[in-house]
Parts: C-alpha cells; structure tokens; sequence
C-alpha cells in the first residue's frame, strides 16, 4: 500500500472514530415498541415492572457477594448485547433499569437483554 493509500485510510479511521467515539462496530438499530405492544412484550418477562418510559426489577441476593457475581455477569452479557443497564446495588439487592436512552424509551434491545438477564438469575 503506497503512502497516499496510508493517509486516506488513517483520515477515514480518525474521521469515523470521530464520528462515533467508543464504537468499534455498527450498533444495531432499534425503534421504539408502541404502547399497545408493550403488555405484549412484558408477559415475556413478568417479573420486571413497566415504568414510564423503562422497565426494571430488582434482584435479592444471600449477600453481597453473591450480589457482585450477579452484577459481573450482567455486565457480559451487557457486552455482549452492546446495551448496558443502569444498574443500582444495595448490599444484598440489585435493581436494574432498561431503556433505550438514544431513542428515548424501550425497543426490542431492552426486551431481549431483560429475557437474557433472567436466564442469570434462575
């Protein structure tokens, strides 16, 4: 590859990475799920509660250290998933909230990490 091959293709690198900070694929894109839809998708996942424009559930635990191994395991498949939970612990308890914060509400990311999360807890 010749020098000017090179530049373009360190420009083209910056401009994306500039364009995208801490993206290093292309995140899957989602729309938000209609209210009429939303008493559908949470049968799916009776234990997690509707809330405005997020859902969530708590988790309890023995202790605290079992309440870590949880939340590190929530963070794997949150990787893999590439969509994080607000996540708040309390000793012995976890809540989790879920929300798609760049559409402004739930779509189908936060329904299929809610189901992959209760496959953790069971």
């Amino acid at each position: 590859m010749g020098p000017s091959a090179q530049l373009w293709q360190k420009t083209f690198a910056i401009r994306i990475a500039i364009a995208i900070p801490g993206v290093t694929r292309v995140p899957v894109m989602a729309d938000l799920i209609k209210a009429e839809e939303l008493k559908n998708r949470l049968k799916k996942i009776p234990e997690w509660e509707l809330e405005k424009k997020h859902i969530e559930r708590t988790f309890e635990f023995d202790d605290f250290t079992e309440c870590i191994d949880f939340v590190n395991a929530v963070a794997e498949v949150a990787e893999d998933e590439e969509h994080h939970p607000d996540i708040d612990i309390r000793y012995n308890k976890v809540r989790l909230i879920l929300s798609t914060h760049s559409k402004g509400g739930l779509t189908d990311l936060d329904f299929g990490l809610a189901e992959r999360i209760d496959t953790l807890s069971e």
